[in-house]
Protein backbone atom coordinates (compact mmCIF):
# COMPACT_ATOMS: atom_id res chain seq x y z
CA UNK A 1 0.00 0.00 0.00
CA UNK A 2 3.24 2.01 -0.38
CA UNK A 3 3.12 3.32 -4.01
CA UNK A 4 -0.24 3.16 -6.36
CA UNK A 5 2.44 2.69 -9.26
CA UNK A 6 1.17 -0.19 -12.09
CA UNK A 7 4.09 -2.92 -12.68
CA UNK A 8 5.59 -3.26 -15.58
CA UNK A 9 4.44 -6.97 -15.95
CA UNK A 10 0.88 -8.31 -15.35
CA UNK A 11 0.07 -9.79 -11.87
CA UNK A 12 -0.07 -13.71 -10.76
CA UNK A 13 -4.02 -13.23 -10.71
CA UNK A 14 -6.06 -11.72 -13.00
CA UNK A 15 -7.87 -9.25 -11.72
CA UNK A 16 -11.40 -10.24 -10.41
CA UNK A 17 -13.22 -7.14 -9.52
CA UNK A 18 -13.78 -6.49 -13.29
CA UNK A 19 -15.13 -9.69 -14.30
CA UNK A 20 -12.08 -10.17 -17.29
CA UNK A 21 -8.81 -12.79 -17.06
CA UNK A 22 -5.35 -11.85 -18.39
CA UNK A 23 -3.73 -13.33 -20.96
CA UNK A 24 -0.57 -14.63 -20.47
CA UNK A 25 2.31 -12.25 -20.20
CA UNK A 26 1.75 -9.24 -21.98
CA UNK A 27 -0.60 -6.48 -21.94
CA UNK A 28 -1.05 -3.42 -19.83
CA UNK A 29 -3.71 -1.27 -18.52
CA UNK A 30 -5.46 0.86 -15.93
CA UNK A 31 -7.98 -0.23 -13.13
CA UNK A 32 -10.63 -0.91 -16.24
CA UNK A 33 -8.51 -3.94 -17.31
CA UNK A 34 -8.89 -4.11 -20.37
CA UNK A 35 -6.12 -6.44 -22.77
CA UNK A 36 -4.33 -4.65 -25.34
CA UNK A 37 -1.79 -7.60 -26.33
CA UNK A 38 -2.85 -10.02 -28.58
CA UNK A 39 -5.45 -12.70 -28.20
CA UNK A 40 -7.14 -10.52 -25.31
CA UNK A 41 -10.31 -9.93 -24.50
CA UNK A 42 -12.00 -6.50 -23.19
CA UNK A 43 -13.41 -6.70 -19.98
CA UNK A 44 -16.99 -6.19 -20.51
CA UNK A 45 -16.61 -9.17 -23.45
CA UNK A 46 -14.56 -11.68 -20.92
CA UNK A 47 -17.37 -11.18 -18.28
CA UNK A 48 -20.19 -12.16 -20.53
CA UNK A 49 -17.95 -14.51 -22.67
CA UNK A 50 -16.42 -17.95 -22.00
CA UNK A 51 -14.02 -17.30 -19.02
CA UNK A 52 -10.79 -17.52 -21.01
CA UNK A 53 -9.29 -15.63 -23.72
CA UNK A 54 -7.98 -17.75 -26.91
CA UNK A 55 -4.68 -16.54 -26.20
CA UNK A 56 -5.00 -17.19 -22.68
CA UNK A 57 -1.30 -19.87 -21.39
CA UNK A 58 -2.17 -23.45 -19.22
CA UNK A 59 -0.99 -21.20 -16.21
CA UNK A 60 -3.72 -18.81 -16.06
CA UNK A 61 -6.71 -20.97 -17.44
CA UNK A 62 -8.42 -21.41 -14.09
CA UNK A 63 -11.79 -20.66 -13.32
CA UNK A 64 -13.27 -18.32 -11.17
CA UNK A 65 -16.17 -18.44 -8.73
CA UNK A 66 -18.85 -16.27 -10.84
CA UNK A 67 -21.63 -17.47 -12.39
CA UNK A 68 -20.91 -16.90 -15.93
CA UNK A 69 -20.78 -20.21 -18.32
CA UNK A 70 -16.54 -21.65 -18.73
CA UNK A 71 -17.11 -24.38 -20.90
CA UNK A 72 -17.22 -24.33 -24.96
CA UNK A 73 -19.58 -22.36 -26.60
CA UNK A 74 -23.36 -24.70 -27.36
CA UNK A 75 -22.40 -26.86 -30.29
CA UNK A 76 -25.93 -26.22 -31.63
CA UNK A 77 -27.71 -23.11 -32.17
CA UNK A 78 -31.21 -22.24 -31.64
CA UNK A 79 -32.04 -22.79 -35.51
CA UNK A 80 -30.93 -25.95 -35.33
CA UNK A 81 -32.71 -26.77 -32.28
CA UNK A 82 -35.93 -25.65 -33.81
CA UNK A 83 -35.47 -28.23 -36.78
CA UNK A 84 -35.35 -30.75 -34.33
CA UNK A 85 -37.76 -29.98 -32.90
CA UNK A 86 -39.96 -29.55 -35.59
CA UNK A 87 -39.17 -33.44 -36.54
CA UNK A 88 -40.07 -34.71 -32.72
CA UNK A 89 -43.01 -32.72 -32.14
CA UNK A 90 -44.85 -34.35 -34.49
CA UNK A 91 -43.76 -37.53 -33.73
CA UNK A 92 -43.95 -37.15 -29.87
CA UNK A 93 -47.70 -35.97 -30.90
CA UNK A 94 -48.74 -39.10 -32.29
CA UNK A 95 -47.56 -41.36 -29.83
CA UNK A 96 -49.38 -39.75 -27.63
CA UNK A 97 -52.27 -39.76 -29.85
CA UNK A 98 -52.33 -43.31 -30.92
CA UNK A 99 -51.94 -43.82 -26.18
CA UNK A 100 -55.28 -41.69 -26.13
CA UNK A 101 -56.82 -43.78 -28.92
CA UNK A 102 -55.74 -47.11 -28.14
CA UNK A 103 -55.86 -46.91 -24.18
CA UNK A 104 -57.50 -50.74 -23.10
CA UNK A 105 -59.96 -50.58 -20.32
CA UNK A 106 -58.04 -53.47 -18.55
CA UNK A 107 -57.46 -57.26 -19.85
CA UNK A 108 -60.70 -58.26 -21.35
CA UNK A 109 -62.64 -60.98 -18.81
CA UNK A 110 -62.56 -64.95 -19.72
CA UNK A 111 -63.69 -68.21 -18.46
CA UNK A 112 -60.38 -69.22 -16.49
CA UNK A 113 -59.73 -73.07 -18.22
CA UNK A 114 -57.61 -74.48 -15.43
CA UNK A 115 -54.78 -75.21 -17.37
CA UNK A 116 -50.86 -73.80 -17.06
CA UNK A 117 -50.92 -70.02 -16.26
CA UNK A 118 -54.26 -69.86 -16.50
CA UNK A 119 -56.12 -71.09 -13.35
CA UNK A 120 -56.55 -69.75 -9.54
CA UNK A 121 -53.54 -69.86 -7.49
CA UNK A 122 -53.02 -69.16 -3.85
CA UNK A 123 -49.96 -68.82 -1.59
CA UNK A 124 -49.71 -71.61 0.96
CA UNK A 125 -46.93 -73.12 3.52
CA UNK A 126 -45.62 -76.96 3.82
CA UNK A 127 -46.32 -77.30 7.47
CA UNK A 128 -45.25 -81.58 7.71
CA UNK A 129 -42.83 -84.01 5.59
CA UNK A 130 -43.11 -87.30 6.92
CA UNK A 131 -41.18 -90.08 4.87
CA UNK A 132 -43.56 -92.58 3.93
CA UNK A 133 -43.27 -96.28 1.72
CA UNK A 134 -44.31 -95.68 -1.83
CA UNK A 135 -45.85 -99.19 -2.26
CA UNK A 136 -48.35 -98.09 0.58
CA UNK A 137 -49.25 -94.40 -0.68
CA UNK A 138 -49.81 -95.38 -4.51
CA UNK A 139 -52.45 -95.91 -6.48
CA UNK A 140 -51.12 -99.66 -7.62
CA UNK A 141 -48.89 -101.84 -5.44
CA UNK A 142 -47.74 -103.97 -7.72
CA UNK A 143 -44.20 -104.65 -9.14
CA UNK A 144 -44.02 -103.72 -12.09
CA UNK A 145 -42.11 -106.58 -14.69
CA UNK A 146 -41.02 -104.41 -17.36
CA UNK A 147 -38.10 -102.48 -19.11
CA UNK A 148 -36.65 -101.03 -15.98
CA UNK A 149 -33.53 -99.83 -18.08
CA UNK A 150 -35.91 -97.60 -19.87
CA UNK A 151 -36.68 -93.71 -18.11
CA UNK A 152 -40.87 -94.85 -17.60
CA UNK A 153 -39.58 -98.43 -15.89
CA UNK A 154 -37.38 -96.74 -13.49
CA UNK A 155 -39.83 -94.02 -12.91
CA UNK A 156 -42.35 -97.12 -12.05
CA UNK A 157 -39.95 -99.09 -10.23
CA UNK A 158 -39.11 -96.06 -7.69
CA UNK A 159 -42.73 -95.51 -7.08
CA UNK A 160 -43.38 -98.70 -6.16
CA UNK A 161 -40.15 -99.58 -4.00
CA UNK A 162 -38.97 -96.32 -3.04
CA UNK A 163 -39.51 -94.04 -0.02
CA UNK A 164 -42.00 -91.52 -1.00
CA UNK A 165 -42.96 -87.99 1.14
CA UNK A 166 -46.38 -87.12 2.71
CA UNK A 167 -46.26 -83.21 2.87
CA UNK A 168 -48.80 -81.83 4.77
CA UNK A 169 -49.61 -77.87 3.00
CA UNK A 170 -51.39 -75.08 5.13
CA UNK A 171 -53.22 -72.73 2.74
CA UNK A 172 -52.39 -69.16 3.89
CA UNK A 173 -54.55 -66.97 1.25
CA UNK A 174 -58.21 -67.15 -0.17
CA UNK A 175 -61.61 -68.18 1.21
CA UNK A 176 -60.13 -71.31 2.43
CA UNK A 177 -57.30 -69.70 4.35
CA UNK A 178 -56.25 -72.21 6.87
CA UNK A 179 -57.55 -75.13 5.14
CA UNK A 180 -54.81 -77.93 5.01
CA UNK A 181 -54.55 -80.72 2.28
CA UNK A 182 -52.08 -83.38 1.98
CA UNK A 183 -49.51 -83.96 -1.14
CA UNK A 184 -47.29 -87.39 -2.02
CA UNK A 185 -43.90 -86.34 -3.39
CA UNK A 186 -42.62 -88.88 -5.93
CA UNK A 187 -38.89 -90.26 -4.90
CA UNK A 188 -38.02 -89.34 -8.49
CA UNK A 189 -39.64 -85.99 -8.95
CA UNK A 190 -37.27 -83.10 -9.43
CA UNK A 191 -38.82 -80.52 -6.79
CA UNK A 192 -38.79 -82.08 -3.70
CA UNK A 193 -40.66 -80.25 -0.62
CA UNK A 194 -39.53 -79.38 3.12
CA UNK A 195 -40.92 -78.18 6.08
CA UNK A 196 -41.27 -74.60 6.54
CA UNK A 197 -41.07 -73.91 2.79
CA UNK A 198 -43.40 -71.64 0.97
CA UNK A 199 -45.25 -72.73 -1.97
CA UNK A 200 -47.89 -72.07 -4.83
CA UNK A 201 -50.53 -74.14 -5.08
CA UNK A 202 -53.75 -74.32 -7.39
CA UNK A 203 -57.48 -74.35 -6.80
CA UNK A 204 -59.76 -75.92 -9.07
CA UNK A 205 -64.10 -75.89 -7.74
CA UNK A 206 -64.93 -78.32 -9.77
CA UNK A 207 -63.13 -80.77 -8.39
CA UNK A 208 -63.83 -83.12 -5.32
CA UNK A 209 -62.83 -81.65 -2.13
CA UNK A 210 -59.84 -83.44 -1.45
CA UNK A 211 -58.63 -82.86 -4.89
CA UNK A 212 -58.98 -79.43 -5.63
CA UNK A 213 -55.49 -77.88 -4.22
CA UNK A 214 -51.95 -79.28 -5.45
CA UNK A 215 -48.84 -77.40 -5.22
CA UNK A 216 -47.86 -76.33 -8.66
CA UNK A 217 -44.13 -74.10 -8.08
CA UNK A 218 -42.35 -72.85 -5.30
CA UNK A 219 -43.17 -69.60 -3.70
CA UNK A 220 -39.93 -67.15 -5.17
CA UNK A 221 -41.23 -64.17 -4.49
CA UNK A 222 -38.24 -63.12 -1.31
CA UNK A 223 -35.30 -64.30 -3.32
CA UNK A 224 -36.63 -62.33 -6.18
CA UNK A 225 -37.70 -59.08 -4.54
CA UNK A 226 -34.06 -59.16 -2.42
CA UNK A 227 -32.29 -59.51 -5.67
CA UNK A 228 -34.53 -56.74 -7.54
CA UNK A 229 -33.28 -54.05 -4.13
CA UNK A 230 -29.50 -55.31 -4.64
CA UNK A 231 -29.82 -54.24 -8.28
CA UNK A 232 -31.82 -51.16 -7.49
CA UNK A 233 -29.03 -50.08 -4.34
CA UNK A 234 -26.25 -50.83 -6.88
CA UNK A 235 -27.53 -48.80 -9.50
CA UNK A 236 -28.09 -45.88 -6.96
CA UNK A 237 -24.75 -46.26 -5.53
CA UNK A 238 -23.03 -46.12 -8.41
CA UNK A 239 -24.98 -43.85 -11.34
CA UNK A 240 -26.28 -41.59 -8.25
CA UNK A 241 -28.91 -38.69 -9.76
CA UNK A 242 -28.59 -40.68 -13.17
CA UNK A 243 -29.23 -44.36 -11.28
CA UNK A 244 -32.09 -43.01 -9.57
CA UNK A 245 -33.10 -41.38 -13.05
CA UNK A 246 -32.88 -44.94 -14.67
CA UNK A 247 -34.98 -46.86 -12.23
CA UNK A 248 -37.65 -44.07 -12.50
CA UNK A 249 -37.47 -44.69 -16.56
CA UNK A 250 -37.40 -48.58 -16.28
CA UNK A 251 -40.86 -48.34 -13.73
CA UNK A 252 -42.32 -46.09 -16.45
CA UNK A 253 -41.78 -48.96 -18.78
CA UNK A 254 -42.87 -51.73 -17.30
CA UNK A 255 -46.22 -49.61 -16.75
CA UNK A 256 -46.43 -49.00 -20.19
CA UNK A 257 -45.59 -52.31 -20.96
CA UNK A 258 -48.73 -54.01 -18.17
CA UNK A 259 -50.49 -50.89 -18.64
CA UNK A 260 -50.92 -50.29 -22.58
CA UNK A 261 -49.13 -52.75 -24.56
CA UNK A 262 -50.53 -56.09 -23.09
CA UNK A 263 -54.29 -55.13 -22.41
CA UNK A 264 -54.36 -53.07 -25.75
CA UNK A 265 -53.20 -56.52 -27.75
CA UNK A 266 -55.85 -58.86 -25.20
CA UNK A 267 -58.66 -56.13 -26.51
CA UNK A 268 -58.21 -57.10 -30.49
CA UNK A 269 -55.66 -54.52 -31.19
CA UNK A 270 -53.45 -54.46 -34.25
CA UNK A 271 -50.21 -55.64 -32.11
CA UNK A 272 -47.60 -54.31 -34.78
CA UNK A 273 -49.49 -50.82 -33.81
CA UNK A 274 -49.14 -51.11 -30.28
CA UNK A 275 -45.78 -52.23 -30.16
CA UNK A 276 -45.21 -49.56 -32.09
CA UNK A 277 -46.34 -46.47 -30.24
CA UNK A 278 -45.69 -48.48 -26.92
CA UNK A 279 -41.93 -48.75 -27.55
CA UNK A 280 -41.96 -45.35 -29.40
CA UNK A 281 -43.37 -43.86 -25.82
CA UNK A 282 -41.38 -45.58 -23.58
CA UNK A 283 -38.11 -44.39 -26.06
CA UNK A 284 -39.23 -41.13 -25.72
CA UNK A 285 -39.73 -41.15 -21.92
CA UNK A 286 -36.65 -43.29 -20.68
CA UNK A 287 -34.01 -41.20 -22.87
CA UNK A 288 -35.47 -37.48 -21.57
CA UNK A 289 -35.42 -38.68 -17.88
CA UNK A 290 -32.33 -40.59 -18.32
CA UNK A 291 -29.91 -38.38 -20.26
CA UNK A 292 -31.81 -35.22 -20.13
CA UNK A 293 -34.40 -32.68 -22.70
CA UNK A 294 -31.15 -31.78 -25.01
CA UNK A 295 -29.95 -31.38 -28.59
CA UNK A 296 -27.44 -34.82 -27.74
CA UNK A 297 -30.73 -36.83 -26.31
CA UNK A 298 -33.08 -35.94 -29.19
CA UNK A 299 -30.59 -37.02 -31.99
CA UNK A 300 -30.04 -40.27 -30.09
CA UNK A 301 -33.72 -40.82 -30.50
CA UNK A 302 -33.78 -39.87 -33.90
CA UNK A 303 -31.70 -42.80 -34.25
CA UNK A 304 -33.18 -44.73 -32.34
CA UNK A 305 -36.61 -44.37 -34.57
CA UNK A 306 -34.88 -44.71 -38.06
CA UNK A 307 -33.63 -48.26 -36.67
CA UNK A 308 -37.04 -49.47 -34.96
CA UNK A 309 -38.66 -48.26 -38.47
CA UNK A 310 -35.63 -50.51 -40.40
CA UNK A 311 -36.45 -53.57 -37.61
CA UNK A 312 -40.05 -53.19 -38.19
CA UNK A 313 -40.10 -53.65 -41.92
CA UNK A 314 -37.27 -56.52 -42.13
CA UNK A 315 -39.51 -58.38 -39.62
CA UNK A 316 -42.87 -58.08 -41.10
CA UNK A 317 -41.17 -58.75 -44.29
CA UNK A 318 -38.97 -61.80 -43.32
CA UNK A 319 -42.47 -63.53 -40.74
CA UNK A 320 -44.36 -63.07 -43.56
CA UNK A 321 -41.67 -65.09 -46.57
CA UNK A 322 -40.71 -67.70 -43.81
CA UNK A 323 -44.35 -68.54 -42.47
CA UNK A 324 -43.52 -68.33 -38.69
CA UNK A 325 -46.55 -68.56 -37.41
CA UNK A 326 -45.89 -67.59 -33.73
CA UNK A 327 -47.73 -70.65 -32.51
CA UNK A 328 -45.13 -72.44 -31.13
CA UNK A 329 -45.54 -73.69 -27.43
CA UNK A 330 -48.44 -74.40 -25.29
CA UNK A 331 -48.48 -70.89 -24.27
CA UNK A 332 -48.76 -69.30 -27.56
CA UNK A 333 -51.28 -72.16 -28.27
CA UNK A 334 -53.31 -71.39 -24.76
CA UNK A 335 -53.47 -67.27 -25.47
CA UNK A 336 -54.49 -67.85 -29.72
CA UNK A 337 -57.38 -70.71 -27.62
CA UNK A 338 -58.54 -68.02 -25.67
CA UNK A 339 -58.39 -65.09 -27.94
CA UNK A 340 -58.81 -66.05 -31.41
CA UNK A 341 -58.86 -62.81 -32.51
CA UNK A 342 -55.29 -62.15 -32.00
CA UNK A 343 -52.81 -62.25 -34.56
CA UNK A 344 -49.81 -64.13 -33.40
CA UNK A 345 -47.67 -63.65 -36.26
CA UNK A 346 -48.09 -59.76 -35.73
CA UNK A 347 -47.43 -60.48 -31.85
CA UNK A 348 -44.26 -62.21 -32.66
CA UNK A 349 -42.87 -59.00 -34.54
CA UNK A 350 -44.05 -56.81 -31.65
CA UNK A 351 -41.87 -58.76 -29.82
CA UNK A 352 -38.79 -58.75 -31.73
CA UNK A 353 -39.37 -54.43 -32.14
CA UNK A 354 -39.66 -54.66 -28.44
CA UNK A 355 -37.05 -57.07 -27.66
CA UNK A 356 -34.00 -54.62 -29.53
CA UNK A 357 -35.33 -51.39 -28.16
CA UNK A 358 -33.54 -52.26 -24.56
CA UNK A 359 -30.44 -52.40 -26.60
CA UNK A 360 -31.11 -49.93 -29.38
CA UNK A 361 -31.15 -46.90 -27.07
CA UNK A 362 -27.62 -48.07 -25.51
CA UNK A 363 -25.74 -48.36 -28.97
CA UNK A 364 -27.76 -44.72 -30.22
CA UNK A 365 -26.42 -43.08 -26.85
CA UNK A 366 -23.33 -44.00 -26.72
CA UNK A 367 -22.44 -42.73 -30.49
CA UNK A 368 -23.82 -39.76 -29.75
CA UNK A 369 -22.26 -39.27 -26.99
CA UNK A 370 -18.40 -40.11 -28.78
CA UNK A 371 -19.50 -37.80 -31.13
CA UNK A 372 -19.86 -34.75 -29.01
CA UNK A 373 -17.70 -35.34 -26.98
CA UNK A 374 -15.33 -35.63 -30.17
CA UNK A 375 -16.53 -32.17 -31.16
CA UNK A 376 -15.76 -31.01 -27.97
CA UNK A 377 -12.13 -32.01 -28.08
CA UNK A 378 -11.70 -30.29 -31.55
CA UNK A 379 -14.33 -27.83 -32.46
CA UNK A 380 -12.88 -27.52 -35.72
CA UNK A 381 -13.35 -30.85 -37.13
CA UNK A 382 -15.73 -31.40 -39.98
CA UNK A 383 -18.61 -33.46 -40.23
CA UNK A 384 -16.61 -36.25 -42.15
CA UNK A 385 -14.06 -36.11 -39.82
CA UNK A 386 -16.36 -36.31 -37.37
CA UNK A 387 -17.93 -39.41 -38.74
CA UNK A 388 -15.46 -41.40 -39.53
CA UNK A 389 -13.85 -41.01 -35.93
CA UNK A 390 -17.25 -42.11 -34.44
CA UNK A 391 -17.84 -45.05 -36.70
CA UNK A 392 -14.19 -46.17 -35.54
CA UNK A 393 -16.03 -46.35 -31.64
CA UNK A 394 -18.98 -47.72 -32.89
CA UNK A 395 -17.41 -50.61 -34.43
CA UNK A 396 -16.08 -52.27 -31.86
CA UNK A 397 -19.51 -51.76 -30.18
CA UNK A 398 -20.96 -53.62 -32.86
CA UNK A 399 -19.23 -56.07 -32.46
CA UNK A 400 -19.76 -56.49 -28.83
CA UNK A 401 -23.88 -55.97 -28.88
CA UNK A 402 -23.84 -58.31 -31.74
CA UNK A 403 -22.53 -60.90 -29.86
CA UNK A 404 -24.40 -60.67 -26.96
CA UNK A 405 -28.01 -60.66 -28.72
CA UNK A 406 -26.63 -63.70 -30.15
CA UNK A 407 -25.63 -65.47 -26.88
CA UNK A 408 -28.89 -64.05 -25.08
CA UNK A 409 -31.18 -65.43 -27.50
CA UNK A 410 -28.99 -68.89 -27.53
CA UNK A 411 -29.09 -69.23 -23.66
CA UNK A 412 -32.91 -68.84 -23.83
CA UNK A 413 -33.36 -71.65 -26.19
CA UNK A 414 -30.62 -74.03 -24.71
CA UNK A 415 -32.85 -76.63 -23.26
CA UNK A 416 -34.40 -76.63 -26.65
CA UNK A 417 -30.62 -77.22 -28.73
CA UNK A 418 -30.24 -79.62 -26.26
CA UNK A 419 -33.11 -81.51 -27.59
CA UNK A 420 -32.27 -81.58 -30.84
CA UNK A 421 -29.05 -82.42 -30.01
CA UNK A 422 -29.79 -85.48 -28.05
CA UNK A 423 -31.87 -86.23 -31.66
CA UNK A 424 -28.69 -86.14 -33.57
CA UNK A 425 -30.73 -83.93 -35.67
CA UNK A 426 -28.49 -81.55 -38.77
CA UNK A 427 -28.09 -78.04 -38.61
CA UNK A 428 -30.39 -77.54 -41.26
CA UNK A 429 -33.20 -79.55 -40.02
CA UNK A 430 -32.75 -78.14 -36.63
CA UNK A 431 -33.22 -73.99 -38.20
CA UNK A 432 -36.20 -74.89 -40.26
CA UNK A 433 -38.15 -76.09 -37.47
CA UNK A 434 -40.45 -73.35 -36.38
CA UNK A 435 -39.41 -72.93 -33.18
CA UNK A 436 -35.54 -72.12 -33.91
CA UNK A 437 -36.57 -70.18 -37.36
CA UNK A 438 -38.47 -67.86 -34.93
CA UNK A 439 -35.29 -67.12 -32.98
CA UNK A 440 -32.86 -66.93 -36.34
CA UNK A 441 -35.63 -64.14 -37.60
CA UNK A 442 -35.87 -62.68 -34.26
CA UNK A 443 -31.89 -61.96 -33.38
CA UNK A 444 -30.82 -61.61 -37.22
CA UNK A 445 -32.99 -58.66 -37.58
CA UNK A 446 -32.94 -57.60 -34.35
CA UNK A 447 -28.96 -57.44 -35.08
CA UNK A 448 -29.47 -55.68 -38.62
CA UNK A 449 -31.50 -52.90 -37.03
CA UNK A 450 -28.58 -52.66 -34.15
CA UNK A 451 -25.85 -52.61 -36.75
CA UNK A 452 -27.56 -49.96 -38.90
CA UNK A 453 -28.32 -48.28 -35.79
CA UNK A 454 -24.31 -47.38 -35.09
CA UNK A 455 -23.90 -45.40 -39.11
CA UNK A 456 -27.23 -43.77 -38.84
CA UNK A 457 -26.91 -42.35 -35.16
CA UNK A 458 -23.16 -41.24 -36.11
CA UNK A 459 -24.37 -39.77 -39.39
CA UNK A 460 -26.92 -37.90 -37.80
CA UNK A 461 -24.88 -36.44 -34.59
CA UNK A 462 -22.13 -35.55 -36.70
CA UNK A 463 -24.53 -33.53 -39.07
CA UNK A 464 -25.92 -31.93 -36.12
CA UNK A 465 -23.37 -30.54 -34.18
CA UNK A 466 -21.18 -29.73 -37.49
CA UNK A 467 -23.93 -28.10 -39.25
CA UNK A 468 -24.33 -24.97 -37.04
CA UNK A 469 -22.00 -22.59 -35.83
CA UNK A 470 -22.88 -20.29 -33.03
CA UNK A 471 -21.77 -16.98 -34.42
CA UNK A 472 -21.25 -14.98 -31.27
CA UNK A 473 -17.36 -15.49 -31.03
CA UNK A 474 -15.19 -17.16 -33.20
CA UNK A 475 -13.93 -20.93 -32.55
CA UNK A 476 -10.87 -21.68 -29.72
CA UNK A 477 -8.08 -23.23 -31.23
CA UNK A 478 -7.62 -26.73 -30.55
CA UNK A 479 -4.90 -25.74 -28.16
CA UNK A 480 -6.92 -23.84 -26.21
CA UNK A 481 -10.09 -25.29 -26.51
CA UNK A 482 -8.76 -28.78 -24.84
CA UNK A 483 -7.98 -26.70 -21.16
CA UNK A 484 -11.06 -25.02 -21.19
CA UNK A 485 -13.33 -27.84 -21.45
CA UNK A 486 -10.76 -29.36 -18.67
CA UNK A 487 -11.47 -26.63 -16.48
CA UNK A 488 -15.55 -26.59 -17.08
CA UNK A 489 -15.33 -30.35 -16.02
CA UNK A 490 -13.39 -29.84 -12.98
CA UNK A 491 -17.20 -28.57 -11.55
CA UNK A 492 -16.04 -25.03 -10.71
CA UNK A 493 -18.07 -23.34 -13.28
CA UNK A 494 -21.37 -24.01 -14.71
CA UNK A 495 -22.03 -27.32 -16.70
CA UNK A 496 -21.66 -27.08 -20.50
CA UNK A 497 -24.98 -26.72 -22.61
CA UNK A 498 -26.23 -29.55 -24.65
Amino acid sequence: MTTMQQPPYPPPEPQRGRGSEQGSGHGHGSGAGHGHGPGHEHGPGAGQGSGQSPGESPGHGHAHGHSHSHGPAAPVSKHLRKVIAAVLIPFTAAVVVGLVVLWPGGAPPHERTGVGFDRQTHQATVTQVVAVNCKSVNASGDIPTGDTSTAEGSSAQQQTTGTCKKATIRVDTGKDKGRTFTEIVQPDQSRQLHQGEKVIVAYEPSAPKDLQYSVTDVNRKFPLALLAGIFALAVVVVGRLRGVMALVALAISFLVLTLFILPAVLQGSNPLVVAVIGSSAIMLIALYICHGLSARTSVAVLGTLVSLLLIGVLGSGFIGWAALTGNTDDNTGLIHGLYPSIDMSGLLLAGVIIGSLGVLDDVTVTQTSAVWELHEANPSMGWRGLYRAGIRIGRDHIASVVNTLVLAYAGAALPLLLLFSIAQSSVGTVANSELVAEEIVRTLVGSIGLVASVPVTTALAALVVSADRPGQEAPAPVEAAVPAGAAARGGRGRRRKR
